[in-house]
């Protein structure tokens, strides 16, 4: 008997939450996949409550989300800080995972002790700078003055999730990613298919900041973009087509 499709779960990053993913959740689900992407605490109006301080916190709100959902067999797709909650989640129940999709992932997810002094000192500047980096610069001809530019959309997604969340958001955030040590031993401990999905122009996490992670994984794949690492928005097709094939192939196993 093959296994039930699994349910594909969208974990956000830092100071974001569910929508970064609504052009790819929105076309799986209208595939047929069973889609949850859930916001995490403190990340919006939707999921009040505190911030949880580190990585291996999340993974656990994440497992308990699961089994409150009735969510047995799961693909987990993550970005930036999601994918290390992914990884941390698969790390404690591996068998419970089909697949992972780690996005714009590093380990060590390094953060400048700049941006987190930033981050704690003047939210609103830091949160400035990562709209910035995580953006590919337009092109100097490129006038879009009728619609705002996809950094600056990000920005307001920021500004507003730390406008509704707690005090110091983006700073427990980054600093979480920084603290994460388990990298190494979870990817080491995986069975399941992952793929990397990394932006070739990403300024976050660039694609050789995953090495340590795509070389330790036994049946890892590597799919880059052209993107940097906000790239579920520059590339949202490319994205989706590298989820699809992935989530099929998931599907199977």
């Amino acid at each position: 008997m093959q296994p039930a499709q699994p349910t594909i779960v969208f974990l956000h990053g830092a100071l974001n939450d569910h929508s970064v993913w609504s052009k790819q959740s929105d076309a799986l689900a209208a595939r047929g996949y069973a889609v949850l992407a859930p916001d995490l605490p403190g990340h919006g109006a939707a999921s009040p409550g505190p911030a949880l301080a580190s990585v291996e916190a999340m993974a656990d709100w994440l497992l308990a989300r699961l089994d409150a959902g009735g969510i047995g067999r799961a693909l987990l797709v993550g970005h930036s800080m999601g994918s290390l909650i992914a990884l941390e989640a698969a790390r404690r129940e591996p068998a419970r995972f089909a697949g992972l999709a780690l996005l714009g992932t590093a380990w060590p997810m390094k953060v400048s002790d700049a941006l987190l002094a930033s981050a704690l000192e003047d939210q609103d500047a830091a949160i400035g700078m990562v709209a910035q980096w995580s953006h590919m610069p337009l092109p100097a001809s490129d006038d879009r003055e009728e619609e705002p530019s996809l950094q600056e959309r990000s920005r307001q997604l920021m500004a507003r999730i730390a406008a509704e969340g707690p005090p110091g958001l983006l700073h427990t955030d980054l600093a979480a990613c920084k603290a994460y040590a388990g990298g190494a031993e979870a990817i080491a401990a995986l069975d399941c298919p992952v793929l990397f999905i990394l932006g070739r122009l990403d300024r976050m996490t660039p694609p050789r900041a995953a090495a340590a992670l795509t070389a330790a994984a036994r049946h890892g794949t590597v799919v880059e973009v052209d993107a940097g690492h906000a790239m579920m928005a520059e590339q949202p097709g490319a994205v989706l087509d590298a989820l699809a094939a992935f989530a099929a192939i998931c599907a199977q196993g």
